[in-house]
């Protein structure tokens, strides 16, 4: 796995993100989009991913899922799903970008609370792309084991 420097794609993460907003509340009005992930802190090393948060009230969750389906985002493959969690693809051919479509008020809402901790704090940027750099050559499910044991411990300190 090759990580990037944020010079090499937090440029474009902004705008990207901006254009699936503006995508989704179209298609999903009243909807919550945030931008989440190592694109919306500055400073994090990344595999070059994208990840949009879409907040929706619990009742909508599924009717939501099945709009951005038939609106061509396709449901990624080995993640977490739950009836608060479903993670889609966006169909966009030229950037990879990831929507994690998420129940109000459920468990989930802590990818925010981790970029807001991290956003607060640059000791936490560079312990999270120690991490990274550390497990870039491991395999992608021991990578996502390491990062997942780093957020669970800034979140419960956060």
């Amino acid at each position: 796995m090759h990580l990037l420097s944020p010079s090499e794609y937090q440029p474009i993460a902004a705008q990207v993100v901006e254009e699936v907003a503006r995508e989704v509340t179209r298609l999903i009005p009243g909807c919550r989009v945030e931008h989440v992930g190592s694109s919306a802190i500055p400073g994090v090393v990344s595999k070059g991913d994208i990840d949009v948060c879409v907040v929706v009230p619990a009742q909508q969750h599924q009717s939501v899922v099945t709009a951005l389906e038939l609106a061509g985002y396709a449901v990624k493959r080995d993640t977490l799903r739950t009836p608060e969690l479903c993670m889609l693809l966006s169909p966009r051919a030229n950037v990879d970008v990831a929507l994690h479509v998420v129940a109000e008020g459920s468990r989930f809402e802590f990818f925010m609370r981790f970029r807001d901790a991290l956003l607060a704090s640059p000791t936490l940027v560079k312990q999270y792309n120690e991490v990274k750099q550390n497990a870039c050559g491991m395999s992608p499910e021991e990578y996502r084991n390491a990062k997942s044991a780093f957020i669970a411990s800034v979140l419960r300190t956060a």
